[in-house]
């Protein structure tokens, strides 16, 4: 396979799928034909005090006709991590999509306590990092597959309160150029979608109501871009893709509010808790 191409009966797996970007990429993957592995920890049985649920993502999936399951996973944990590649494999004999989107975030630069770094690090750069070498054997079997790792402005920039974050989403930037040259031979392509143009995910709404979002992207928006991510061949990888370049060279990911964007470093550095993604994922 040079391509995932149609996705019609491709497995694919979604991090942080019960809200904002994951869910809506979740059930754009299953509109384009694809089953879905929808993994969080917001079940309804065990749910965040943030809205959403995997559960939830996936009922709107079946609903519309597509095929999903959930997979309650802990991206902290190693050990769930291979849990959640090996529950996809069990369910459908394979694996040909990983959408590492799942982060979290918690504010403090310097002073923040080691051991919320450390967190940050475990689920948004370890837990990329072991989904992909957990994949990776399947891929191989089945002759490819496709990686996308969404990443955020907060890599490139230095935005207050987010430091730590912002240092995993670069080192994620980093696995993408290293595992795409490793899997290349194997016709896997391993991409970042680095988030720049705000986006209005559920999490980040309910965690900052007093914010004007009317003017920021749906997660759909940003759904949009990583699925045609996936669909390109093989031989595009290893690219860390700005969402605001991809819209103005390729046409995709046509704005969905009525008024422009505002998607420069500077207007994110002046408002740093307005980062589309930097919720509990």
């Amino acid at each position: 396979m040079t391509s995932v191409g149609d996705l019609s009966g491709k497995v694919a797996i979604v991090t942080g799928a019960s809200r904002g970007v994951g869910a809506a990429t979740a059930v754009a993957l299953a509109a384009a034909g694809a089953r879905v592995a929808c993994a969080a920890r917001a079940t309804d049985a065990t749910p965040l005090p943030l809205p959403g649920t995997i559960d939830e993502t996936v009922r709107t999936i079946v609903d519309a006709g597509g095929e999903a399951i959930p997979v309650p996973t802990n991206l902290a944990v190693v050990e769930e991590v291979e849990q959640m590649v090996a529950t996809t494999i069990d369910a459908w004999g394979r694996v040909d999509v990983l959408i590492n989107n799942a982060a979290i975030t918690f504010p403090g630069d310097l002073e923040l306590p080691v051991k919320r770094h450390d967190l940050i690090f475990d689920v948004n750069t370890r837990a990329p990092m072991v989904a992909i070498a957990a994949v990776t054997p399947s891929m191989r079997e089945h002759g490819g597959g496709s990686i996308v790792n969404v990443s955020s402005l907060a890599g490139l920039n230095y935005i207050p309160g987010l430091m730590a974050y912002g240092m995993s989403k670069i080192a994620l930037e980093h696995l993408t150029i290293s595992a795409a040259a490793q899997l290349a031979p194997y016709g896997i392509a391993v991409n970042t979608f680095r988030i720049d143009i705000p986006v209005a995910s559920e999490g980040f709404v309910a965690n900052a109501p007093e914010f004007d979002h009317s003017d920021w992207e749906p997660s759909e928006v940003a759904a949009e871009g990583i699925v045609w991510m996936v669909r390109q061949p093989s031989s595009y990888t290893g690219r860390n893709e700005s969402m605001a370049r991809l819209r103005d060279e390729h046409g995709i990911m046509t704005s969905r509010v009525g008024v422009p964007h505002r998607q420069t470093a500077g207007w994110l550095t002046e408002n740093p808790m307005h980062l589309p993604e930097a919720t509990t994922s």
